[in-house]
């Protein structure tokens, strides 16, 4: 065996070893990281109202979820972590296509499971929990046994650059990119707060259903997502917004697909309202559509 690939051995080994026991087992069949002193970074899909985390020694503490992002797969979970250390999660870009990765986990605390793979796709999304469109994925080839979501991911210098949330069909993992936006995510989660996340309250379909659709009724063929149905007293029901609607834009930006929609939601998240271009049979409108529910509005 050549030296250069005994070195690489190593330099993963030493990742692994430094990493192992920040990454915990959370419940029966899920994975976490020490995020801080006293908190573990896990997925929303894991967390249940008592959970047990699982440390490098064998011990059990119950833990309380702090905070949970259910749409974006997040959580964070308040426990006892004693003198263990947490990694670090410090943004480092995502990693290119064909980057060598380290997926860690323990699964409902199990022994630790180390796998190493390459970076196959950047920007995959996903849909969440209550399919919720997540945007912005690392794909990788790491071998990852059962209940390894949650747990860290890993470059080769042992820096965490996602957390790992499930296979998907073709048995490539995903994982949340470490970014700025994830950090501040965990960083309110810890304190508790609640996210709230845009939503217009429709259900849409696809934009190849869409064209379809509009054929059908002798409307001419247009890109976008079409209205099917307005949950009544939502964002888009206030706004005017109508079944049959195609909806081409949010806040100037192209909406061809569920993930340009979502895309486009999550930007228009800080000014808590967005401009909705939409196409009513041949007309084109635009609509103002508020985020924030009206007073008196439980």
């Amino acid at each position: 065996m050549s030296t250069q690939i005994i070195d690489f051995s190593q330099s993963i080994a030493r990742a692994v070893e430094a990493a192992g026991p920040s990454v915990v087992g959370v419940g029966r069949a899920g994975s976490g990281v020490i995020v801080a002193d006293g908190f573990v970074a896990t997925n929303a899909h894991n967390v249940h109202e008592d959970v047990g985390v699982h440390f490098d020694d064998g011990t059990t503490v119950a833990a309380r979820p702090a905070g949970v992002d259910i749409d974006g797969d997040l959580a964070v979970l308040a426990v006892a972590t004693g003198n263990r250390p947490a990694l670090a999660l410090e943004p480092q870009g995502a990693p290119s296509l064909g980057h060598l990765v380290i997926g860690l986990s323990r699964p409902g605390g199990r022994t630790l499971r180390a796998g190493v793979g390459f970076v196959s796709g950047n920007g995959i999304s996903f849909g969440g929990p209550r399919g919720h469109v997540v945007t912005g994925a690392i794909e990788h080839s790491a071998a990852m046994p059962h209940g390894s979501s949650g747990g860290p991911l890993l470059d080769t210098n042992g820096h965490v650059v996602g957390i790992n949330t499930h296979r998907e069909g073709e048995g490539l993992y995903l994982a949340l990119p470490v970014t700025a936006e994830l950090k501040a995510r965990i960083d309110a989660l810890s304190r508790g707060e609640v996210l709230q996340r845009p939503r217009l309250g429709v259900a849409l379909a696809s934009p190849r259903a869409a064209r379809h659709l509009r054929q059908a009724v002798g409307l001419p063929p247009r890109d976008g997502l079409l209205v099917q149905s307005v949950a009544e007293g939502a964002p888009a029901d206030r706004g005017g917004v109508r079944r049959g609607d195609l909806i081409i834009s949010v806040g100037g930006r192209p909406t061809t697909t569920l993930e340009d929609l979502a895309q486009a939601l999550e930007a228009a998240a800080p000014e808590g309202s967005a401009q909705l271009g939409i196409v009513r049979g041949s007309d084109e409108l635009t609509l103002s559509v508020s985020f924030s529910r009206p007073e008196g509005d439980k």
